[in-house]
């Protein structure tokens, strides 16, 4: 006889506030968890995932968004039946859960073993040195280095990834029954979301819990799922083992998800002939980082002796792990940081090392694209200011601007009426055609984009890599593509440089490198990528 599951979920609807696209967050959802099963909860942005984990946790907003019918049993108890202080006993104790963003869910100013300690005093009558024990433990179990020091650091000093380990310690310090974990591993690196994965599959498989994981991405599901829940708009398409769904997919749905992750193949690689448009020598770039925990600061190379060249109409992309320097190369080559040696040469031309320096002409023709245009976006801008105020301040008339601002709206998929919105009315994924638009306005030789699609469901990114494919043909634009995802790089770059460490180790063809790698670390970034032949495997079994 089978035990009872941990969770279950019956006939589950949640309401939204009047005014919202929909009445309905949620409507008549049902799944249930076992001790030792990973759930995988999939689904784009909006379609109820996290008000599922929300509702469970006992984290909704209410009134405004409450749950109006069915049932959430947590080990037989109706979780939607219980006060605030009897969640509150749950929380942390039985129930843990580990969120997309770590930064904002630590407290800034508090000490990393104070944070994970503050769960040990809710719940438990510890003396001071089972509390510190506790801890240290803790963060050992998640495979931090140092637990000791990491107990005294605060967060900006530590890592993406060894942020999301401190999340997960203090999610499982008081070993739950269930963990929830809530998008954990989105923005990370492909190495740091490969180890992230395998610790929290070992420390499921060592403590026994249940695990619900929602994600967006089917192939993070194909590492980590015994079990498959896809949701749209807030209903249930289809569920079943990770087999199943992954090997036979019945709802159109479910094919469309499977189908907008980047193939992993390598393109043909065009033949550039013509002289370099830009040609990059000995670039070099050093940060002093400031001492902590009574040790010496120290100097970080990020950019290191850096040579490559890119040819018009050619894609070069940087990968590599976070801090290997990916970014700081972007905003060296549009000045947002001043190179300490070496050169940028564009078109035949050496471009000052600061933007401010730069002449209009020289500003105009090379333009970023950021990883969060909500953060790049003003928000007290309308959408058409922000895109216009970069041909304004080159002189050119209003009526011309607003007719370029209208004219690349359109290229872009947003409707004219767009341009009178402000950035917080439009979606994640509109928001970053936005800002792709933004940057054409300048009419650029050459475009930088970094992560521009880490963040985005894979739906949306499909579309806006199709985007940025078209505009680069429509446009005849060269692009340096900064991506930690394989995939991606794989689908969109006539050419891979790979970073470490501040130095480019490895470049060639596309091909060439993902499929022949030549530098062991180029080897360890294409294992740890999360399914990267999935859709060839998929594709051969069809």
């Amino acid at each position: 006889m089978s035990a009872a599951p941990v969770l279950q979920v019956q006939g589950l609807s949640i309401r939204l506030p009047s005014g919202a696209d929909r009445a309905l967050a949620v409507e008549g959802v049902d799944f249930s968890l076992s001790a030792g099963q990973t759930l995988c909860l999939v689904g784009e942005s909006g379609s109820g995932k996290s008000m599922i984990a929300s509702a469970v946790m006992g984290l909704l907003p209410k009134p405004q968004v409450a749950p109006v019918a069915g049932r959430i049993l947590f080990e037989g108890r109706n979780l939607l039946e219980l006060g605030e202080t009897d969640l509150r006993a749950l929380r942390g104790q039985r129930m843990g859960m580990v969120f997309q963003e770590p930064m904002t869910s630590l407290n800034p100013v508090m000490r990393i073993g104070e944070q994970i300690g503050e769960v040990l005093d809710a719940h438990c009558s510890l003396s001071a040195e089972q509390r510190r024990a506790r801890i240290i433990a803790a963060l050992t179990d998640v495979g931090l280095p140092e637990p000791e020091l990491i107990a005294q650091a605060f967060p900006f000093r530590l890592s993406g990834g060894q942020r999301q380990r401190v999340m997960i310690a203090a999610a499982l310090v008081l070993e739950p029954v269930l963990l929830i974990a809530d998008e954990p591993t989105t923005a990370l690196d492909v190495t740091t979301q490969a180890q992230i994965l395998t610790l929290m599959r070992e420390l499921q498989r060592r403590k026994g819990m249940a695990l619900l994981f929602i994600t967006h991405d089917f192939g993070v599901v194909a590492e980590i799922a015994d079990q498959v829940t896809v949701m749209r708009f807030g209903r249930v398409v289809e569920s079943g083992t990770a087999q199943e769904v992954l090997r036979a997919p019945q709802h159109p749905y479910t094919r469309a998800l499977i189908d907008a992750i980047p193939h992993g193949r390598a393109r043909k690689s065009g033949a550039f002939t013509s002289a370099p448009l830009l040609d990059v020598r000995e670039l070099c770039k050093s940060y002093r980082a400031s001492g902590v925990l009574l040790r010496r600061g120290r100097e970080v190379h990020a950019a290191r002796h850096l040579n490559f060249t890119l040819s018009r109409g050619e894609t070069l992309g940087i990968v590599g792990e976070s801090g290997s320097g990916k970014s700081t190369l972007g905003r060296l080559l549009t000045g947002l940081v001043h190179s300490d040696s070496g050169q940028v040469r564009f078109d035949g031309r050496t471009l000052a090392p600061e933007l401010r320096h730069r002449p209009a002409s020289d500003r105009a023709c090379i333009q970023m694209v950021f990883q969060d245009p909500y953060a790049s976006l003003n928000p007290r801008h309308t959408v058409g200011a922000a895109i216009a105020a970069g041909p304004l301040a080159q002189g050119q008339a209003r009526d011309k601007v607003n007719t370029l601002v209208t004219d690349l709206l359109g290229k872009v998929g947003l409707g004219a009426d767009a341009a009178e919105r402000y950035p917080h009315e439009f979606s994640g994924g509109q928001r970053q055609r936005v800002a792709i638009a933004r940057a054409l306005a300048t009419r650029p030789q050459l475009l930088v984009a970094d992560e521009p699609v880490s963040a985005l469901d894979v739906s949306v990114q499909a579309q806006v890599l199709e985007l940025f494919e078209q505009l680069r043909r429509e446009f005849q634009l060269s692009m340096v593509f900064i991506t930690h995802d394989l995939r991606v790089a794989a689908q969109m770059c006539d050419r891979v440089a790979v970073m470490y460490r501040g130095e480019i180790i490895e470049i060639g063809d596309t091909a060439d490198v993902l499929g022949r790698p030549q530098h062991d670390y180029t080897r360890e970034l294409i294992a740890a990528a999360p399914n990267f032949f999935f859709n060839q495997s998929k594709s051969s079994n069809s």
